[in-house]
């Protein structure tokens, strides 16, 4: 218990000899004094279900503690998806793989299970642009983060920025950077433009740390033998880094159609298609005009 806290219990009386209490009020501070806020928060209502379900003193306390529990993992899983920068509303459930037939569903499936975290390996998803690497790719970090892992989603450009802010920092204060600590480090857009000389031994250097400290997912739109070009040219480079990437790693190949591009498609197809025939029946108008209005007929005169 943190010192600050223990010295307001002491103040209140709670300690050293805390009194019984007999009122839901006072056992609620005793489970915020604990630091079981969720409980505290929940506790009325559990003792109504407990008295409704004439659940036991074990069935009730296992309640009040599975809301602690549920609690903290739901805030956990807030604030972690929150911290790893992760784009909101990309998962694997999500993902459309009917349009993807390619991809097998199973695979990616048991890549969620976060297995490969485990066993420190990484994730190389390569493919044209907009067939879905990136949705792959945050779908199973939103997962790592489920399965409590730390996860840190970075595009290239953004990557390069900050370990080019950190280029002269020693190895022990770089350690704690998020892009080295992280469990899982997502690295999106590789391949759109070739790194400096500069941008590639910074490139080489994260890739060499995690090869022992963590996993990296990276998505790319270049082959493997393509890989030289975009790293400055440099051959020998090159293979250093996918020497170490693809050591304990999995590949996979997004082969299909663009998202983006069948999005245009039904946008044009909405816009070229007929409006819809309005329903309502009209009268067809006269060949000759406007109808004439009959003059109103006049009695004859009378006889002389």
């Amino acid at each position: 218990m943190r010192i600050y806290k223990t010295r307001k219990l002491l103040a209140d009386g709670v300690l050293p000899n805390p009194a019984p209490v007999g009122d839901v009020e006072g056992l609620r501070q005793r489970l915020s004094a604990l630091g079981l806020d969720f409980a505290a928060e929940g506790l009325a209502e559990q003792m109504t279900q407990a008295v409704k379900e004439n659940r036991g003193p074990a069935e009730f306390l296992d309640a009040l503690l599975r809301t602690e529990l549920e609690r903290r993992e739901e805030r956990r899983i807030r604030l972690a998806l929150k911290i790893s920068g992760l784009p909101a509303g990309q998962t694997v459930a999500s993902f459309d793989f009917a349009f993807q037939p390619a991809i097998e569903r199973s695979r990616i499936e048991t890549l969620a299970t976060g297995t490969w975290l485990h066993e420190g390996k990484s994730l190389l998803l390569q493919g044209p642009p907009g067939v879905g690497k990136t949705h792959l790719a945050v779908a199973l970090g939103v997962r790592a983060v489920e399965c409590g892992f730390s996860v840190a989603f970075f595009p290239l450009q953004k990557l390069l920025h900050e370990m080019k802010k950190h280029a002269e920092l020693s190895p022990t204060r770089l350690k704690y950077k998020k892009y080295m600590s992280a469990n899982l480090v997502i690295v999106d857009e590789m391949g759109f433009q070739p790194l400096s000389r500069e941008e590639a031994n910074l490139f080489f250097r994260l890739v060499s740390h995690r090869y022992e400290h963590g996993s990296m997912c990276i998505t790319t739109n270049k082959g493997i033998k393509d890989w030289p070009e975009m790293l400055a040219g440099d051959e020998v480079l090159a293979a250093a880094i996918l020497d170490r990437l693809l050591h304990k790693s999995h590949v996979l190949n997004v082969r299909g159609r663009s998202y983006r591009l069948r999005e245009l498609e039904e946008q044009f197809r909405l816009l070229r298609s007929p409006p819809a025939a309005d329903p309502s029946p009209r009268s067809p108008p006269s060949a000759s005009g406007p109808p004439m209005i009959e003059p109103a007929a006049t009695a004859p005169p009378p006889a002389a």
